[in-house]
């Protein structure tokens, strides 16, 4: 198989385009996307409709006869040659003339469903919920990075860096982005936040198209707590707009009207300071004209008091003078001799009796079968134990052990012999 160098495919696939006639002089109709104005004067950007996009450029010896300016989202009638740029393999039209055509398709899908989900009432002012004046947790629905979310939390520190921020990272452009809101709104309404702040900074209507989903406008209007909607700048206007409890021009803008300004609470918490003050130094003065009161009784109470101790004093003399103390100190003395007594008579018995217990001993160890075995004899007994002490007690073959003073002999019957008597 023959091989190409990338250049030699490129090359080929760019005399294809030159050599199809129908490419040279072509008029294509869409919308503008991605529009950018280069310093040199050329024009780039994207035309695209509902099913697909073109990459377009329109070089400045054409853009300069253009007597209006291109802009994202509007609708175009372009006309110039569709050719293949040798250095990047990519193909584009080459715009040599443009005529502003009819509002855009974003435009009419915006009115369309603004229109229809008016007249199911999402956008009534009677079920707008009021934004609380005393937001504590407050959700946020936007990227995690940018100049959105930044802008939201450098606002609400500066008026209240008490207010707990809760931020869901979401996706706020391209695939997946009115999935993402819809389901950040939904998730954080289920944490306890007091209100919501649902939004983006600014871009194209194409780059906003997420917050004029119905998925997402839906999430805001079944939402139980109250949704701020900053999408954009002052001029942007998206369905989440119209949906939500109340629009803020900017995600600054947002943050100054869900967070609370703290200095007005703290100088409020410093005038009830002061006048609790004032009053507890009242209740102060009030308490220690009082106690001095309690003094002087004090002093009262102290000289009963004495009077009294004295009192007590004298009844306890008399009342160690008959005291039972002494006789019982007697008894103890009585109960003393009396163990002491018990005891030598028991002491007297237990010799005794230990006495009585040697001699047993002395006497059993005369019949000890152990002391015997110590001397040299043996104790004869069956399998079962049983003591064999006649030759008439064994049997041809049968086994018997035979008890030494060291230890035991197992033995078996060779044969029997009886003496003669």
């Amino acid at each position: 198989m023959t091989e190409y160098s990338v250049e030699q495919v490129n090359k080929y696939i760019v005399s294809m385009f030159r050599d199809d006639y129908l490419l040279h002089d072509i008029c294509v109709r869409g919308q503008i996307s991605n529009c950018k104005y280069h310093s040199s004067g050329h024009i780039y950007f994207t035309l695209k409709d509902a099913a697909s996009q073109l990459s377009c450029v329109m070089f400045a010896s054409n853009a300069k006869n253009l007597s209006f300016r291109l802009e994202n989202d509007m609708e175009v009638r372009l006309r110039g040659s569709v050719e293949c740029y040798l250095r990047d393999g990519k193909y584009q039209l080459y715009v040599r003339f443009a005529e502003r055509g009819e509002k855009g398709d974003l435009a009419k899908r915006f009115e369309e469903l603004k229109n229809r989900l008016k007249n199911e009432g999402l956008f009534d002012e009677s079920i707008k919920q009021p934004i609380p004046k005393d937001a504590s947790r407050i959700g946020i629905v936007t990227a995690p990075t940018g100049a959105a979310v930044h802008d939201i939390i450098t606002v609400s520190k500066r008026r209240n860096p008490y207010v707990e921020l809760i931020l869901y990272p979401a996706l706020v452009q391209g695939d997946g982005a009115k999935e993402s809101i819809a389901k950040g709104i939904m998730a954080l309404s289920q944490v306890g936040v007091d209100v919501i702040i649902v939004g983006r900074g600014g871009g194209s209507m194409e780059d906003l198209w997420a917050f004029n989903e119905e998925i997402v406008a839906q999430a805001i209007y079944n939402c139980p707590v109250p949704v701020i909607s900053a999408v954009g700048h002052e001029t942007d206007y998206t369905i989440a707009d119209f949906t939500a409890d109340l629009r803020a021009a900017t995600p600054s803008a947002a943050a100054e009207l869900a967070v609370p300004e703290i200095r007005p609470i703290l100088s409020e918490i410093a005038e009830y300071q002061n006048k609790l003050e004032f009053q507890m130094n009242r209740v102060i003065r009030e308490r220690k004209l009082k106690l001095e009161k309690y003094n002087r009784l004090d002093d009262r109470m102290k000289h009963i008091l004495k009077v009294k101790r004295m009192e007590i004093s004298q009844y306890s003399h008399r009342m160690k003078a008959s005291s039972p103390k002494a006789r019982i100190n007697e008894k103890k003395m009585e109960c003393a001799r009396f163990e002491e007594r018990f005891t030598s008579s028991m002491d007297g018995i237990l010799t005794n009796r230990k006495n009585a217990l040697a001699l047993y001993i002395e006497r059993l160890k005369r019949v000890s079968v152990l002391d015997r075995l110590q001397g040299g004899l043996g104790y004869v007994s069956d399998q079962q134990g049983k003591r064999l002490t006649s030759v008439g007690q064994f049997a041809k073959d049968s086994e018997f052990s035979l008890r030494l003073k060291d230890g035991m002999v197992l033995a078996k019957t060779m044969d029997v012999k009886t003496d003669a008597i």
